[in-house]
């Protein structure tokens, strides 16, 4: 492997980073976004029992937004549940671009690097082409020795730039197809639960009064 690496020429140290790059990216995204992760099902007994307990205050509702990112969301609305259906909604959309922002994290260097991969590539074949054309020029043809240096460079580039460029494809393709079902299940989640917490503070607390102040805003966690 030392030998093929050192054959590929220098062009082969910012392919080989970028292989080990792409790999970590790929094993944090997978660990990130498994599904427990980011819609744990003890959510949905935890939300109602806070609604049917009548405790959504400002303690419980850090703790639910701190607990994963449909908590953010979910917590989110239920701050502001007394304010409005249209403040509500208005909340639920500005912390759902933060959490998606924190889902799609280095997915853009993922695609980056699928993108630049083949391209590192091409360029050490063109460096080994310039190479062969360059011994050609020096010993003639009648030397194999002299043109198999240029030749092993230009393919082996090509090789390691394509291997790297082609997983990184598929993970980052992977990687944004569960992204967007992810938010897509949010977004049903937290509408669900949204509708259940209006209806019953409707129920419970009829219209709203001098007591029923708006929960303190949440101050979103780094």
């Amino acid at each position: 492997m030392l030998e093929i690496v050192q054959a590929g020429g220098w062009l082969m140290l910012p392919i080989i980073a970028c292989s080990i790059i792409a790999g970590a990216i790929i094993l944090e995204r997978l660990w990130t976004l498994q599904r427990d992760r980011v819609l744990p099902r003890s959510i949905t007994a935890q939300v109602q029992k806070l609604i049917e307990d009548d405790r959504l205050d400002p303690k419980h509702l850090q703790r639910l937004y701190r607990s994963s990112p449909l908590g953010q969301i979910i917590a989110t609305g239920l701050a502001n549940r007394h304010r409005g259906r249209d403040i509500v909604k208005e909340g639920i959309e500005d912390c759902g671009r933060h959490v998606v922002h924190e889902l799609e994290r280095y997915l853009g260097t993922l695609g980056t690097i699928a993108s630049i991969s083949p391209l590192l590539g091409l360029l050490g074949t063109v460096i080994g082409m310039i190479k062969v054309f360059a011994a050609i020029m020096a010993n003639g043809v009648g030397n194999p020795g002299a043109l198999a240096g240029g030749i092993s460079e230009a393919l082996i580039t090509t090789a390691a730039g394509l291997s790297v460029a082609i997983p990184a494809l598929i993970g980052y393709r992977y990687l944004r197809g569960r992204v967007d079902a992810l938010v897509v299940q949010m977004e049903k989640e937290a509408m669900k639960f949204l509708e259940t917490a209006l209806a019953s503070d409707q129920v419970s607390t009829g219209p709203r009064s001098a007591e029923n102040e708006p929960a303190a805003p949440l101050k979103r966690t780094a």
